[in-house]
């Protein structure tokens, strides 16, 4: 548990840093844009791989159930998961009325992900996992809304980017439905 604790801390903190413009400028400044950008991956790298080690070791030898999700929250994850890969997708440039109603596409696709997998999981390890990120989230959010970051247009109508998005967006999912078992463990498709 301590590993995934860890990893948390440390690609959150990583990301969380970011959020942080004068600290973030003054770095840039010491190490230079790229200098700046590497030593970002490389820590949040080392974070992501302490969370999925950590997250497999809890699994594998310190899982502590909680509570048992009822079976109407798997059916609420699913169409949450299905609106977090839409928002993701919603991450091009083009602009489009789906973009414009998320505004900042990745944060609103951890935070669907995030609930999502919280509803899902009632064990201790996925509730500290999932719970994190969505604090992060909300968090972000209101960091950037801080900032006058309104993110992406608001359009008062669709678009053909909007109808990408929700395809590109449903492809993902349906791949990471079938996926899942392989990558993850454990199957969402069960009965």
């Amino acid at each position: 548990m301590l590993i995934l604790i860890a990893g948390i801390i440390v690609f959150l903190g990583a990301h969380s840093f970011t959020t942080l413009r004068g600290s973030r400028a003054g770095l840039i400044v010491k190490l230079g844009a790229n200098g700046y950008r590497g030593l970002y991956s490389l820590v949040s790298l080392v974070g992501l791989v302490l969370i999925v080690y950590g997250f497999g070791q809890y699994r594998a030898h310190d899982w502590v159930q909680i509570w048992t999700p009822p079976a109407v929250d798997r059916h609420i994850t699913m169409l949450l998961m299905w609106f977090a890969f839409i928002s993701l997708a919603a991450m091009g440039k083009r602009p489009g009325r789906i973009r414009g109603w998320v505004r900042h596409p990745m944060v609103v696709a951890v935070k669907f992900w995030a609930l999502a997998h919280l509803l899902a999981n009632g064990d201790l390890g996925g509730m500290l996992l999932f719970g994190s990120f969505l604090a992060w989230a909300v968090w972000d959010r209101i960091a950037v809304k801080r900032r006058g970051d309104v993110g992406a247009d608001q359009l008062d109508h669709f678009t053909k980017s909007d109808a990408i998005v929700v395809v590109a967006g449903t492809i993902a999912y349906v791949a990471m439905l079938l996926l899942h078992p392989m990558l993850i463990g454990v199957s969402v498709l069960r009965g």
